[in-house]
């Protein structure tokens, strides 16, 4: 079953097909940037990179045969003689140290016309280091936390020791406060005693005086109102 196979048909027949990639590769290799269809340019990269792994082997090849059997099977596909001595002489070794991914497309939206989806594919360069791969979505985020966590932290720390030195100062204007109770507590309750024994003492003589007072004025008053004693009468 050849499911999954119908690709880059370009609805043209297999000779016409092999013809135009061939051609394609022609003007790709001898000037290193062609503008065609995109349709095109998506057939064109599988078969110039095939074209581009074989001038790599035999590159690396030690033995001539080896070499001429690469050459015979890039002709068999490009058909060019010229195209393929430039390819496996002269711009192989800009790909020696590049593992795939030799060639690029860009998009150049629609042509006048019939409107097809136009592209421009190239040859890429040596020493081209492509672009940079954009960072995905759970990175991007954990960087942005890892940021704000970062930015958040040292204001954390300052609002923490802001609120243990509030603390600090609350527990010890807290002992403050507790040390001078303390000591009014037993200023007073030194002062107490003393203050007890001079209020108890002096009631008392003042009472006793004003007792004897009494008593004296009572007795005086009573001798006064008794009637004089009759003296017995010697019989």
């Amino acid at each position: 079953m050849r499911h999954s196979k119908r690709r880059h048909k370009l609805g043209v027949t297999g000779p016409h097909r092999s013809a135009m990639l061939s051609n394609l590769s022609v003007a790709l290799i001898t000037h290193g940037r062609i503008q065609t269809t995109l349709a095109k340019a998506k057939a064109l990269r599988p078969f110039i990179e095939k074209v581009i792994t074989l001038a790599k082997k035999a590159e690396t090849a030690n033995d001539a045969a080896r070499k001429l059997h690469f050459r015979r099977l890039a002709l068999s596909r490009v058909r060019d003689k010229q195209s393929v001595a430039q390819l496996f002489d002269e711009r192989v070794g800009e790909f020696i140290e590049r593992n795939g991914g030799y060639t690029r497309i860009y998009k150049l939206g629609q042509r006048i016309g019939d409107a097809a989806e136009m592209a421009l594919i190239e040859l890429i360069d040596a020493h081209d280091e492509g672009y940079s791969k954009r960072p995905n979505k759970k990175a991007k985020k954990s960087a942005q936390a890892s940021v704000d966590q970062a930015a958040t932290l040292p204001a954390a720390q300052e609002a923490s020791e802001v609120v243990l030195t509030e603390a600090a100062d609350e527990a010890a204007e807290a002992k403050a406060v507790e040390a001078t109770v303390t000591d009014t507590d037993v200023a007073e309750a030194t002062e107490a005693p003393t203050a007890c024994k001079t209020t108890a003492a002096d009631p008392v003589d003042n009472n006793d005086a004003s007792s004897a007072e009494v008593l004296d004025g009572d007795d005086a008053s009573l001798s006064s109102e008794m009637p004089p004693t009759e003296e017995p009468k010697d019989a």
